[in-house]
């Protein structure tokens, strides 16, 4: 992976965990750079499970893609923030 490609997965992991933060009902306590984590490694793993299934490349904006990555992100959070306010009681 390149620089570039590497700057662009940071910039799509803050936006994708910020768009599975949203998603995710209720108030969640998880600081940006948790989000930010959890965002990259839901871009990652999503856009790998589209190249799997053989969405990952289409024409135009690849939004199967998009709904893998942004399902992924929230399922990180949900998981996230709740293991983080289970352990805080």
């Amino acid at each position: 992976m390149t620089v570039a490609g590497i700057i662009s997965a940071i910039i799509v992991g803050l936006v994708i965990g910020a768009l599975g933060r949203l998603v995710v009902p209720g108030r969640q306590s998880l600081p940006i750079w948790l989000t930010i984590v959890v965002g990259i490694v839901a871009a990652l793993i999503g856009t790998a499970i589209a190249q799997a299934v053989g969405v990952a490349v289409t024409d135009g904006i690849d939004w199967i893609e998009l709904v893998f990555q942004i399902g992924l992100a929230a399922l990180g959070v949900a998981l996230i923030a709740g293991v983080r306010g289970r352990s805080a009681v």
